[in-house]
């Protein structure tokens, strides 16, 4: 299982994790630690869901995800797993899973497979190139519209190069794996079976190097080097420089119109700098009542957005109302046309604009995978 598998297979686990509280907002020595879990519950969980039968075996599983950077100590201070009463978190529950070109890659093909799925479209059918029966095709032309039709590109020369990569990748096939990816009549398969499951288990019969930590997280959250001493973070939109001020990572939650993750330590040298609380990305913060005046300067947006195995790829801020504060430009929630500075009105249905983003967040973590959201975004006048 290589790194964008072992993504795709933890996720599920985390989502378990959180739908039954394992991973929830927890408070120590008057601080509170939002979204992880305690190491020894950790292992607890794993027996009793039949994941592994050993303790042993368990602590030597969660140790190949902490070495793969998907979960890691709260603070940083642990370089190793402890099946103790400590808190972990998950990467993905703070914006630090690290997100390489093929993991990329490889859950765009994801979310198309899950697109084409749960769709009514026809595109996968049984059809014979050369006198041969081939099940689940489709034709490079008609995926190539697909492709256009569903927003992935925008012409059919950059629809026909996203291919490329999907093939380049493993994702797709040519069905007698003769061919590569043209805009042709030419038949294709997704090499993939996205939704098998497969047990944590397998972690361990593999070999794999330590992944390092990249230069995009899922959150969008971009950094840049500028010299040897100098490390800062960019947001997406609009372009505004985030500092770090240490690498040490404390998990206190700010009050009222922002939130992230903070840190009030000095820069330890041995450890990896980290991102800390940014600044809100607003002009200025409304009230539920001006975003809904008649005459305000905002539109109302339905977005739908189908999570992929790391989510959803976007951050939640604020309270009353709660806004956007990023939007990984490669993820589900970009695809659907979520905006930075968008405020939102509901979550699946449910009125959110008394709440404070915890409640958002609460809402998109433990529902479906796919959240139908309503937003308010500011007209361009």
């Amino acid at each position: 299982m290589n790194m964008r598998q072992r993504a795709r297979e933890t996720e599920r686990i985390r989502l378990r994790l959180h739908e039954e509280k394992v991973i929830k907002d927890r408070r120590h020595h008057l601080k509170t630690y939002p979204n992880c879990f305690v190491g020894k519950e950790l292992i607890d969980w794993l027996i009793d869901h039949k994941e592994t039968t050993e303790r042993e075996t368990a602590v030597k599983l969660v140790q190949k995800l902490f070495d793969s950077s998907i979960i890691h100590h709260v603070c940083d201070e642990h370089k190793e797993f402890k099946d103790v009463k400590l808190f972990y978190r998950f990467r993905k529950d703070d914006g630090t899973f690290p997100m390489d070109n093929e993991v990329k890659v490889f859950m765009r093909g994801q979310r198309m497979y899950e697109k084409l799925m749960n769709s009514d479209s026809v595109l996968l059918q049984p059809r014979e190139e050369e006198g041969v029966k081939y099940e689940r095709t489709f034709m490079a032309s008609d995926f190539i519209d697909w492709l256009i039709q569903e927003g992935e590109a925008t012409t059919r020369s950059e629809a026909e190069q996203l291919s490329r990569r999907l093939l380049e990748h493993g994702i797709i096939q040519h069905v007698s794996n003769k061919h590569h990816f043209m805009d042709s009549n030419l038949l294709y398969q997704f090499r993939m079976n996205f939704r098998r499951r497969r047990r944590l288990m397998e972690l361990l019969s593999e070999r794999s190097p330590i992944v390092s930590e990249s230069q995009d997280s899922p959150f969008c959250l971009r950094k840049q080097n500028h010299d040897n001493k100098t490390t800062s973070f960019l947001s997406v939109s609009p372009t505004k420089e985030i500092r770090i001020v240490s690498a040490v990572r404390r998990s206190s939650m700010s009050s009222s119109n922002s939130s992230g993750y903070f840190s009030s330590s000095p820069t330890l040298s041995s450890s990896p700098p980290v991102l800390c609380n940014p600044k809100s990305v607003l002009k200025k913060q409304v009230t539920p009542d001006e975003l809904l005046n008649p005459g305000a300067p905002y539109v109302r947006r339905t977005l739908t957005i189908v999570g992929d195995a790391v989510g959803w790829g976007f951050v939640v801020r604020g309270s009353k109302p709660c806004f956007i504060q990023a939007v990984d430009p490669s993820g589900p929630a970009a695809a659907a046309g979520m905006k930075v500075c968008q405020f939102v009105l509901s979550v699946n249905g449910l009125n959110v604009l008394h709440v404070d983003y915890r409640t958002v967040s609460n809402l998109i973590l433990t529902g479906p995978r796919t959240i139908v959201m309503e937003v308010m975004e500011e007209l361009d006048l």
